[in-house]
């Protein structure tokens, strides 16, 4: 006479869970009938794969909500590689700046996962959060520059941050003001700058530790369509070497002019991922 044990249920490695069922038959002695083994599948659910970004940025179904009911972000979903150069473009209150403060640890996503440079930002404490901003140039479009320090500190201040030395602090800070034309802005004060020159003064103090991203918010906003273009152009170059660059941009002509992947907010939702043709 042939009975059948109760299923053992075993949890395998990969988090899928099997029963193995097994029969012995009984006699005068016990034997085991391998034919009568087999797998079938448990009725647990299977346990979601963990979170192992290999992109630059990585959202993962990032919502980000402010009181009861203002959802500023809702479910996005993206991936930006190394060297890419892409646009966050979408109506005012879109969704836009939410998302870069998110990326800068400004911000703390309600519900989804985020990544920068392959860190998982959830498992960030705030102790860890400086060294997380290192890797991250950030531009924003009302400069935040410091009006009592030269042009030469003001770019410095990263640096000086991080303990680097003096010498090299001097050699970064005048390649970077190089890269942006203002090599002989170094003593001056932000103040008797123009507004595009503020802007490059910006942009060089985010260049400067040489981060693997950089972010920047309405970098044009304030500049008319010449100075615009120079600083757009300026970002491209970074994105050509192999820096990551996302961009929060309103000005649609110089989004088209440059023909660059788009990401399209629409009242905190992900409408559109325009990649233009190669």
């Amino acid at each position: 006479m042939r009975q059948s044990l109760p299923i053992l249920v075993i949890p395998a490695k990969a988090g899928i869970h099997f029963a193995l069922v097994t029969k012995i038959k009984m006699g005068p002695g016990l034997r085991r009938d391998d034919d009568d083994v087999g797998f079938a599948r448990s009725p647990f659910p299977v346990p979601r794969s963990p979170f192992r970004p290999v992109a630059m940025i990585t959202f993962d179904k990032v919502s980000k909500r402010y009181g009861p009911t203002h959802e500023a972000l809702t479910e996005v979903s993206f991936e930006i590689g190394a060297g890419e150069m892409v646009f966050v473009t979408g109506h005012s209150g879109a969704g836009k700046s939410t998302l870069l403060k998110l990326i800068g640890l400004v911000e703390r996503p309600t519900r989804g996962q985020i990544a920068v440079n392959h860190r998982q930002l959830a498992r960030v404490k705030r102790r860890g959060i400086p060294d997380v901003r290192r890797g991250i140039g950030m531009v924003f479009q009302d400069h935040r520059l410091l009006t009592d320090r030269t042009v030469f500190d003001n770019i410095a201040l990263p640096l000086i941050i991080a303990g680097t030395t003096r010498e090299e602090i001097g050699k970064r800070v005048r390649a970077a003001l190089d890269k942006v034309g203002l090599l002989a802005k170094e003593k001056e004060s932000p103040q008797t700058l123009s507004a595009g020159e503020q802007q490059r003064v910006g942009i060089a103090r985010a260049i400067v530790a040489k981060p693997p991203v950089i972010i920047a918010d309405e970098p044009t906003g304030n500049l008319d369509p010449q100075l615009s273009a120079e600083i757009m152009n300026l970002f491209a170059e970074f994105g050509a070497v192999g820096t990551t660059v996302l961009i929060a941009s309103h000005d649609l002509h110089i989004v088209k002019r440059l023909n660059k992947r788009v990401l399209v907010l629409d009242h905190g939702k992900l409408i559109d991922d325009f990649r233009p043709a190669a």
